[in-house]
């Protein structure tokens, strides 16, 4: 019962932060446009860029970087505080449950499902790469290095923003595991934030395979 509510209360606040999205208030505010109407129609960062260019950009990132801030630390503080779970019984990758990792690692899963699907815009967001991105840094430094290493280096050799991301989004739990943070409980959270960024590119895979998919120009032509 406890554990059931420490989890409402973090995932209902983590949610309504994860909907805030960074792209469609500066398109809205700063463009008076919105950015699902143009181009791929996504809400997020790599439409935003090549729908507007660089001017707003790093509003885009601030946004959505901040609104990952609160959830995860309350997303950590919450279970610390209210949730006596053992935190050594092991197994073969790590502890078994530390608690206050979890709670960071299903905040940001939930920060995400706000991301995707924000209450406040229709249920119509981004793909969850930039609030992933940001929930990583949070959690551990060496997640954010790994992913964020592997997403810039198939990025900018292949020009494929989705291939990056969704390799980037594989190396979550991965990472995870090669690097024995946390435990099974752990693993699961940042699995289900993976295959919900998997999911949501969907369609970029089908591209993909297809040969159909945009290129991304590093040198935006006006």
């Amino acid at each position: 019962m406890k554990f059931a509510l420490v989890m409402i209360a973090m995932a209902i606040p983590a949610y309504l932060l994860g909907s805030i999205n960074g792209a469609i208030i500066t398109s809205k505010y700063l463009f008076r446009k919105d950015i699902r109407n143009y181009g791929s129609g996504n809400a997020g960062l790599t439409n935003f860029y090549r729908v507007f260019g660089k001017v707003g950009v790093l509003l885009v990132v601030a946004i959505d970087v901040l609104k990952t801030m609160g959830p995860v630390i309350l997303g950590g503080w919450l279970f610390r505080r209210y949730l006596d779970m053992p935190a050594n019984t092991g197994w073969p990758f790590g502890n078994f449950f530390e608690v206050s990792l979890f709670g960071q690692a299903i905040a940001g899963f939930f920060i995400m499902l706000g991301h995707c699907f924000p209450v406040f815009y229709g249920f119509k967001g981004g793909k969850g790469v930039m609030a992933a991105g940001a929930i990583l840094f949070f959690l551990d430094w060496r997640l954010a290095l790994i992913s964020w290493g592997m997403f810039i280096i198939i990025t900018a050799t292949t020009r494929f923003v989705s291939l990056g991301a969704i390799i980037g989004g594989v190396m979550f739990p991965i990472t995870l595991l090669i690097l024995k943070i946390g435990g099974l409980p752990e693993f699961f959270a940042m699995s289900l934030c993976a295959l919900l960024l998997i999911a949501r590119h969907h369609q970029n895979i089908k591209r993909l395979i297809k040969g159909e998919e945009s290129k991304f120009n590093f040198h935006r032509s006006k």
